[in-house]
């Protein structure tokens, strides 16, 4: 793996002028951190048979979006040589010299300082400690080593990625329930196969910027069996909710149907590949949770069980 004195320094990395709004929004990825507040905001309203209270509602969504946005600008921060190198990510903020480092970097301290105190303050300590341990496990542990320590780098990160309906879930109850940690447990499975399949179709330039994932390491035809394999192991995930009763049919029958939606992607990328379907496969995958928790949150208001 090349070292960082052997990656071309960006120029853009310097001091940059013009930035705008827009660029310190991009900072944030805001579609990322949009599905991290969905999952987030689902936890808060399956913890509780009714309504969470309206301060937990909406501070703890507040805080939990100011700390993903926080540990996304600083992803930016730390990946800036690398960005540079892909073409997905040269024409970021910071690469792309709108924004220099040192400001990101600055953006994203009072980001998880106001996340800190609103949660705190609004909501318990509890979700504070663990939103910030979330925040350093995704912006420093995974970005800074584990990204590019191990191709097992997305199966051990995803925990960071997982978090949100448990911090969700804790802004309202101020405890760690046992069904919490089975919507942790379903986006930790979901991970893998989600972000191989961008992996896939971005090989050359994760291998070009000297990152480990998967496909580099090992092989296309590798990473696409254990997409199929994790897909098969999250569809057997995503019935737990309805066999521990936490879930009735609604769920049920939506997680069947998306399952085998999903297998069905990862049967193709693995028997008959083409060209577009590693991205194909992707975006589904995107749908997918945002439909699969849509369905908790629907069939938990309309509890229709057996």
């Amino acid at each position: 793996m090349p070292t960082e004195t052997e990656l071309p320094l960006a120029t853009p990395l310097q001091p940059a002028t013009g930035a705008t709004w827009r660029d310190y929004y991009e900072l944030g990825k805001p579609r990322v951190v949009f599905l991290i507040v969905f999952t987030a905001v689902v936890g808060m309203l399956l913890a509780t048979p009714s309504l969470p209270p309206v301060s937990a509602l909406v501070f703890g969504t507040l805080g939990i979006g100011l700390a993903a946005s926080s540990a996304a600008a600083i992803n930016h921060v730390l990946d800036r040589r690398f960005d540079l190198q892909m073409s997905r990510t040269r024409h970021r903020p910071i690469p792309s010299g709108h924004v220099s480092g040192r400001h990101a970097l600055a953006y994203a301290c009072v980001l998880a300082v106001l996340s800190v105190v609103l949660l705190v303050s609004l909501v318990n300590w509890l979700t504070a400690v663990l939103t910030f341990c979330s925040l350093i496990g995704y912006a420093i542990i995974y970005t800074l080593w584990l990204k590019h320590a191990t191709p097992q780098n997305i199966v051990i990160g995803g925990a960071a990625g997982a978090a949100p309906p448990v911090l969700g879930w804790v802004a309202v109850t101020n405890s760690i329930d046992p069904y919490s940690l089975l919507l942790f447990l379903i986006i930790f499975t979901w991970t893998p196969p989600h972000f191989w399949a961008l992996a896939i179709a971005r090989r050359d330039e994760y291998a070009k910027a000297g990152i480990p994932m998967l496909p580099v390491v090992y092989s296309v035809e590798f990473t696409r069996l254990h997409i199929l394999l994790y897909t098969i192991l999250l569809v057997l995930v995503t019935m737990l909710p309805y066999l521990t009763g936490m879930s009735g049919l609604i769920y049920l029958a939506s997680a069947v149907l998306l399952g085998g939606a999903f297998i069905y992607y990862a049967l193709a990328l693995w028997n008959r590949p083409t060209e577009l379907l590693p991205m194909k496969t992707f975006g589904f995958s995107i749908t997918y949770l945002a439909a699969l928790f849509t369905a908790l949150l629907v069939d938990h208001y309309v509890m229709i069980r057996i």
